[in-house]
C-alpha cells in the first residue's frame, strides 16, 4: 500500500515499567510526527471490537516509597531509640483524607503495596522502615497534589518524631490522553471496516506510557477486544489472542488511508 506521507512504526521498549516511551520522545520531536496511534488488547470487550474515548483513557500513576530512619535500641529500652512505626501508622491514617472524593474532581487512589519496618529480631526495636504505595489519578495535576500532600505530611511526621525522611519514585506513568480529532479518526475507520465500536464510559485505572507522546503531538490510544468472557490480562489463564493482530493491522492501514 502506498502512502503520500512518511509513516513510522515505533517499537518502544519497557512499556510495563514506564521507562520506554520517555526514551522515544526525542524521536517524535526530531521527525515532526503529526499524529501517533496505538492499541492494547483488552478482555471484557466484544471480540475484535474497538474501544475508544475522548480525553483521558488511562490514568496517571507512579510507585512512591517513603523511607523513614530513626535510631536503634534494645527492645527493652524503646525510649532510648527512635522508632518510625508510629509515623508510618499516622501516614497510613492520613491517606483517606488525601484521596477523599470530596476533595478531588477525578478518580484518585493510594494503594499500599508494602510496609517494611524493622528487622526479624525481637531484641531490637525498629529503627527504619519503608512505606511503598502506588499513587494513581485520572488527572496528573491531582496526582501531583497527592504526592505533595504525602511528602509534606511525611516530612511533618519526621520532624515530630526526630526521623530522617527520603522519597523514591518508580514506574512513573503520565495520564494517557486522547485528542478528540484523533479519536474520531479511529471511530471513522472502525465504522468503515465494519468493526463494532465501543464508546468507553470512563478511563481505565491502569496506566500506559503512551501518554508521553500525546503531550507532544496529536494522537489516540484504543482497545481491541479479546472477547467479553476472555481471561483478563495479567492473570494465570490469559494468553494473547494472535488473531487481534490482524484487526490492529487493518485499523492502522485505515488510519494511514484517512
Amino acid at each position: 500500500m502506498g502512502a503520500d506521507k512518511n509513516i513510522f512504526f515505533l517499537f518502544q521498549p519497557a512499556e510495563e515499567t514506564g521507562d520506554g516511551a520517555i526514551q522515544c520522545v526525542d524521536f517524535i520531536k526530531e521527525h515532526n510526527i503529526d499524529e501517533i496511534y496505538a492499541y492494547h488488547n483488552m478482555s471484557g470487550f466484544p471480540y475484535k471490537s474497538i474501544g475508544i474515548i475522548d480525553g483521558t483513557i488511562m490514568c496517571a500513576s507512579k510507585g512512591m516509597t517513603i523511607h523513614l530512619e530513626g535510631a536503634p535500641t534494645h527492645a527493652s529500652q524503646p525510649e532510648k531509640g527512635i522508632n518510625p512505626s508510629f509515623a508510618i501508622g499516622n501516614i497510613l491514617g492520613a491517606i483517606p483524607e488525601f484521596t477523599s472524593p470530596e476533595k478531588n474532581k477525578g478518580l484518585i487512589l493510594c494503594t499500599v503495596v508494602q510496609i517494611d519496618v524493622g528487622e526479624k529480631a525481637f531484641g531490637i526495636a525498629a529503627s527504619k522502615g519503608d512505606l511503598r504505595m502506588t499513587i494513581r489519578a485520572l488527572y496528573e495535576e491531582e496526582l501531583d497534589r497527592l504526592q505533595e500532600n504525602l511528602e509534606n505530611f511525611a516530612k511533618a511526621q519526621a520532624e515530630e518524631y526526630g526521623l530522617k525522611v527520603s522519597f523514591q519514585y518508580n514506574d512513573e506513568f503520565p495520564e494517557t490522553f486522547n485528542h478528540k480529532e484523533s479519536a474520531n479518526k479511529i471511530r471513522m475507520v472502525s465504522k468503515s471496516m465494519g468493526l463494532e465500536l465501543v464508546e468507553v464510559e470512563e478511563a481505565f485505572r491502569a496506566s500506559e506510557d503512551f501518554g508521553h507522546f500525546t503531550k507532544l503531538t496529536k494522537g489516540a490510544f484504543c482497545f481491541i477486544g479479546n472477547g467479553e468472557d476472555y481471561p483478563h490480562i495479567h492473570t494465570r489463564e490469559y494468553d494473547f489472542p494472535d488473531e487481534v493482530l490482524e484487526t490492529g493491522v487493518e485499523l492502522f492501514k485505515g488510519l494511514v488511508r484517512s
